[in-house]
């Protein structure tokens, strides 16, 4: 396989020079590049055709992982591998760090980025379906100096689709610091320890003093759809403790109401039962974390 010929490739150290090379650009001519792991084969099967890239890997200040006040910002060029082995990203914060510790191999984990991967947003992505569980915000700049900032559910359109227009480039990806005794969880099956998951389940969860479940998010990988919200299961998990019965019982509806498909992965019928089997574990592991 051999790309379409490029005609520039800019290589900038600050986010100001990676706009001012896309600004030189037209329209759609111009991609960033993140960590690579998609976007190269996408560009040597001539999926991608761009008649620049913009090489993101020397903006130091599109890298890191931010922790303040129990708020959240990740950079949009943090590699999975960085967030893995963070360990103050656990509780509300666990299924970033499961769908972070399993993304591909070890070789993608240390190059593939989170911003590379919600912008990309392909239809079976572990890390899109962990940011839409857990309420992230995208972060915008576009060549114009405006800034935006947009939530998961809006930002994320589609598989290989999202809100993100021609002039603007992910800065980093942002969590509101979460309620007390709030958890979360992420767990795929793919075919093989290192796949692309089949079916990707990812819950958070928060509790009240009580032990009653007050806010619940869950969302799904795998399907044609892409990662998308699962509503008949919140709206179940909602005022449970996160008891057996409730849980196999939301996951049992969201299975029956999930558009599956069949494919050589897996058949329809399977994969619901994937989500029901995926879905106990992952909001059990969520109520878990959130009391402690």
């Amino acid at each position: 396989m051999f790309p379409a010929r490029i005609e520039h490739y800019a290589r900038p150290r600050t986010v100001a020079e990676a706009l001012a090379a896309l600004s030189r650009c037209e329209p759609g001519e111009a991609i960033f590049l993140a960590g690579g792991q998609s976007a190269m084969q996408a560009i040597k099967s001539r999926m991608l055709r761009p008649q620049a890239l913009v090489d993101l890997q020397a903006v130091a200040e599109l890298k890191g992982i931010t922790l303040t006040g129990g708020a959240l910002t990740i950079g949009a060029m943090t590699r999975y591998a960085d967030i893995a082995r963070d360990a103050r990203l656990g509780g509300a914060f666990g299924a970033l760090t499961d769908a972070a510790s399993h993304v591909g191999d070890r070789q993608v984990r240390n190059r593939g980025t989170i911003g590379g991967s919600v912008c990309w947003n392909y239809v079976a992505a572990c890390t899109p379906t962990a940011v839409l569980a857990t309420g992230g915000r995208m972060n915008l700049g576009a060549t114009s100096g405006a800034t935006r900032s947009l939530a998961a559910d809006d930002f994320l359109l589609g598989p290989l689709e999202t809100a993100r227009q021609d002039d603007e480039l992910l800065l980093s990806v942002s969590w509101d610091a979460p309620a007390a005794r709030t958890g979360s969880a992420y767990a795929k099956w793919g075919l093989v320890t290192d796949a692309l998951p089949v079916i990707g389940v990812g819950v958070s969860v928060t509790q009240d003093a009580s032990g009653k479940c007050v806010q619940a998010r869950v969302a799904l990988a795998g399907l044609a759809g892409g990662a998308q919200r699962g509503p008949a299961a919140e709206v179940l998990l909602m005022g449970s403790a996160g008891d057996a019965a409730t849980i196999d019982a939301a996951f049992a509806a969201l299975a029956a109401e999930a558009d599956t498909h069949s494919d050589l992965s897996a058949d329809a019928d399977y994969r619901r039962q994937l989500i029901q089997s995926l879905g106990r574990e992952v909001a059990q592991r969520a109520f878990d974390r959130a009391r402690a």
